[in-house]
């Protein structure tokens, strides 16, 4: 894969910070003060593959070349990291329009087919993963099963609570904010290694695993951990990539742990310092 330096013309402008400072009046104790708060930003964004625009999801407009990556992988576009040729990002706020960004992806022949055969046109908003399809019957519910690895075997018995712990050091925007999502990515020991943050859980996902991928990290090696509910698509889009296990930070919904059951991918939520609860075990 190769990626190219993202154009800048007149009306593109550079990634950007993840956040907008705003003035608000803050009411508190029957008394009101105007002051500055930081608030996250949601862009459309759109995905253009060999030049047709396949999808817009509104995203967080930071870690778009990786969030590129993972949602062509988690999505089934490509099959695989060097099915994707080309990335350029294009940031786009004149100040007049709307702000919002494009990625543009160069994928070979085969995936292109594909992608034109299944006729999808996402308009993803900030909650959804699957806004927009045509039929119910184009719902991909049936996951590759989780190869065996033996990682899960090596995962320490408190990673889970190590992680729960680390997390919030690496969730800068929320922080600043109070109202992204997180995906990490921690080791057997449970040590955070990589996090994005996206208004979108999903999106979130898609950066973490889209980064893994431009690293070559092998994603069996190493577990998910999401400071959201466990939704379907998020345990869909984890086996994809042979994601061994996936902690959440609030509950599960019946369809995520019927899918964790059939791809073979360990399931935890309610993950906190103190423990978590595991899901569809023997």
């Amino acid at each position: 894969m190769q990626c190219r330096e993202n154009k800048v013309d007149p009306l593109e402008t550079e990634e950007q910070p993840g956040y907008v400072e705003r003035r608000v009046r803050r009411h508190r104790g029957g008394e009101s003060a105007v002051a500055n708060d930081n608030v996250g930003q949601e862009w459309p964004v759109a995905l253009v593959y060999n030049g047709i625009s396949h999808a817009v999801m509104m995203c967080t407009p930071r870690d778009l070349e990786a969030f590129a990556v993972g949602f062509s992988l988690t999505e089934g576009i490509v099959e695989r990291g060097s099915d994707i040729h080309d990335i350029e990002v294009y940031y786009r706020d004149d100040g007049d329009a709307l702000p919002h960004a494009e990625v543009h992806l160069q994928v070979v022949q085969q995936a292109f087919a594909s992608l034109k055969d299944k006729r999808r046109a996402l308009a993803g908003r900030t909650g959804c993963g699957v806004c927009g399809i045509e039929s119910i019957d184009l719902l991909d519910l049936q996951p590759e099963r989780v190869p065996d690895t033996g990682f899960l075997a090596r995962v320490a018995p408190d990673a889970i609570e190590r992680a729960a712990r680390e997390l919030p050091a690496h969730q800068r925007l929320t922080m600043l904010t109070g109202g992204l999502h997180a995906a990490a990515w921690c080791d057997e020991t449970g040590a955070v290694r990589y996090a994005f943050e996206d208004v979108g859980r999903h999106n979130a996902l898609d950066k973490l695993i889209g980064e893994l991928v431009l690293r070559r990290e092998n994603t069996t090696q190493g577990f998910v951990f999401l400071s959201s509910r466990a939704s379907y698509e998020l345990v869909r889009k984890s086996a994809r990539v042979g994601v061994p296990m996936v902690a959440t930070i609030s509950a599960p919904t019946s369809l995520a742990i019927a899918i964790a059951k059939q791809a073979g991918l360990r399931l935890v939520s309610f993950a906190r310092e103190a423990g978590f609860v595991e899901y569809e075990v023997e």
